[in-house]
């Protein structure tokens, strides 16, 4: 495995590359998820690229960039042990410079759910995105459906500024509690994870409200924010796959989505139907 730090390092890198490259950018505290992604892209590609980046610009002040959870070696490890051809580390100043120009988020889908909680995120988040694609340029790269807004919108991007490149969606890798996998899950002492556990068990109370029949947003969402008491919920959202509220589910075209607070650790979780 080839670890790059610098543009030029990440350049010649991919110079000995032939084929179709996967690539997997992540924020480093590998887990399960992230393996899934990488597996996915060593499977359907003859090379693999991973990036492990924590990006400053996607976090809002006060928000926990000086705590994220940062375990190089381990990471590095997981890489290797993945079949990872290349693994791209660089700092700040290697992926930002001053007075950039900088991608925005679209006007409505950037600023609702995610976007109205953490305005400004999804800005960092596509120029980011954006840098790292202009990099690697893979043929595929892989997120998990469990950043689901965020999925769509480097969709949109891609589309929108023509860029050849195969987004690939991953279904999202759960503990066998139910609990969606996250990096942040670390900060959770054992009854906030307990707590955590809501959040799957609403989801589910909306799978089996629309399997007994029931299509209907306003009754699903009221059944989940009785599970999710008494946490601090976000919101509680059923959209359609262009994240537009929908009064009834639409089988094959709709997202549940949930954000709450389990004492001070956000966390996100969704179900497609």
């Amino acid at each position: 495995m080839i670890i790059a730090r610098s543009v030029s390092e990440l350049r010649s890198a991919l110079d000995t590359l032939k084929g179709r490259i996967g690539f997997v950018p992540t924020m480093g505290a590998l887990h399960i998820g992230h393996r899934s992604l990488i597996e996915a892209a060593r499977k359907e590609n003859d090379c693999v690229v991973v990036s492990i980046f924590v990006n400053p610009t996607q976090f809002l002040p006060g928000e926990d960039l000086s705590k994220y959870p940062r375990r190089e070696e381990a990471d590095f490890k997981i890489c290797e042990l993945s079949g990872v051809d290349i693994l791209f580390y660089p700092d700040v100043r290697t992926m930002y410079g001053e007075d950039e120009v900088r991608i925005c988020a679209p006007d409505v889908r950037g600023f609702i759910l995610e976007g109205a909680s953490r305005p400004g995120h999804f800005d960092g988040v596509l120029t980011v995105v954006m840098k790292l694609l202009n990099m690697v340029r893979p043929t595929r790269v892989y997120f998990g459906k469990k950043d689901a807004q965020q999925l769509a919108l480097i969709t949109q991007m891609c589309h929108n500024f023509f860029m050849n490149i195969e987004i690939v969606p991953m279904e999202t890798v759960r503990e066998a509690d139910g609990l969606a996998l996250s990096s942040r899950n670390v900060y959770l002492n054992s009854a906030e994870r307990q707590e955590a556990l809501k959040l799957s068990a609403a989801l589910k109370c909306a799978t089996k409200m629309l399997m007994q029949g029931n299509t209907k947003s306003a009754e699903i969402k009221g059944a989940m924010e009785a599970i999710l008491e008494p946490l601090d919920v976000e919101y509680v959202a059923i959209v359609n796959r262009a994240f537009e509220s929908i009064d009834e589910v639409e089988i094959g075209n709709t997202i549940v989505l949930v954000a709450a607070r389990v004492g001070t650790t956000r966390l996100i979780d969704n179900v497609w139907m």
